[in-house]
């Protein structure tokens, strides 16, 4: 069965959100007041995460030709098509001189400007019972941060497999390097991009073990990134052989682990159109070009490949089924796979 058509298709991301009521000022010029918008917090207040605060599922929609987000159906958060807007990315010192940025979201009232809900999105390990001090508002650089937030990426040293068959350090692709793609046989590389972050929160990468998936060696990569499973039994009672699932829901502790402290180097590769590529031997997405990712790459770029800002190309045809967060334990979601694909 072909999987022409997935490539172009882009899915629901789902955000782990705070909502802003659990996030508080305890000591400042808003005491009491949830998180606000940009527009309504004041520098130096002092923050506290409730005891009780859990994380919420917020689903987001990318929609083409426009500049914000919706939501999507199915999110544990908001109302599905409401209207979302990235409004600031907000720092904040903890007691230690830990740093933690947080995204800003806010859900508009249906037909109207009015704000209906604030969310509250960490780049890092936010802690109740911590007082935290807001030491900065940005509100132009959001964009870009949620983009490299939702590119995927792989670790320096990962070896892809090369057109015609050599096993190339990611680091040492250049545009026009031949690619072997599952889908669509060699392709040229028409960007790789690079960032270095700490590797804490929702930027410190998923680690396969050698050998978890079948993989040939270990293999470090975004924590949203899709990996595409083919099964040769229905282990998994998708109702298809073709499946993907995000590396983050494969953690187990043992043979999937996640990675942090430190810094890590992020490499994105993007093609033509969003392509599977196979990495330590796997069929992993490449960057997809959306409302999400585009502050990611230089305008240069987005000019010369053609593709509108409001999404890449697209391809008809089926598509695998994408396994939501909850429909593996991931205590055995690794194994699982694996067996699914072993002869």
């Amino acid at each position: 069965m072909s999987m022409q058509g997935f490539s172009g298709q882009v899915p629901a991301q789902g955000l782990p959100v705070f909502r802003a009521e659990d996030v508080v000022v305890s000591n400042g010029a808003n005491l009491g007041d949830p998180m606000g918008h940009s527009g309504e917090v004041i520098l130096d207040d002092i923050y506290n995460l409730a005891p009780a605060a859990r994380r919420w599922r917020l689903n987001l929609d990318v929609t083409e030709g426009v500049s914000h987000f919706k939501v999507a159906a199915g999110s544990q958060m908001g109302r599905p098509g409401a209207v979302l807007h990235l409004d600031c990315c907000a720092t904040f010192m903890a007691p230690d001189g830990a740093i933690v940025e947080c995204l800003v979201l806010v859900e508009l009232e249906a037909d109207s400007a009015l704000i209906a809900a604030t969310y509250l999105l960490p780049l890092a390990d936010l802690r109740p019972r911590t007082d935290y001090a807001l030491v900065a508002i940005d509100t132009e650089a959001t964009r870009a941060k949620f983009a490299h937030l939702a590119c995927v990426s792989f670790t320096r040293g990962t070896h892809i497999t090369m057109a015609d068959g050599a096993q190339r350090p990611i680091e040492e692709l250049s545009p026009g390097d031949m690619v072997l793609t599952r889908d669509n046989g060699p392709q040229p590389v028409r960007w790789i991009g690079q960032q270095t972050v700490r590797a804490t929160g929702r930027f410190a990468p998923i680690v396969i073990a050698p050998g978890a998936l079948n993989n040939a060696g270990e293999l470090r990569l975004s924590p949203n990134q899709r990996l595409f499973v083919y099964q040769r039994e229905d282990r998994l009672q998708a109702g298809r052989a073709e499946v993907v699932v995000k590396a983050e829901y494969l953690v187990n502790g043992d043979s999937v682990t996640r990675s942090t402290g430190g810094f890590v180097d992020y490499f994105q590769v993007l093609f033509d159109n969003h392509e599977f590529l196979f990495a330590e031997g796997i069929a992993t997405e490449s960057l997809t070009f959306d409302t999400r990712t585009s502050p990611a790459l230089p305008r240069e770029v987005q000019s010369k490949l053609g593709i509108a800002a409001s999404g890449a190309r697209r391809k008809g045809g089926p598509r695998p089924v994408e396994l939501p967060q909850g429909t593996l334990d991931s205590a055995v979601a690794a194994e699982t796979l694996r067996k699914a694909t072993t002869l």
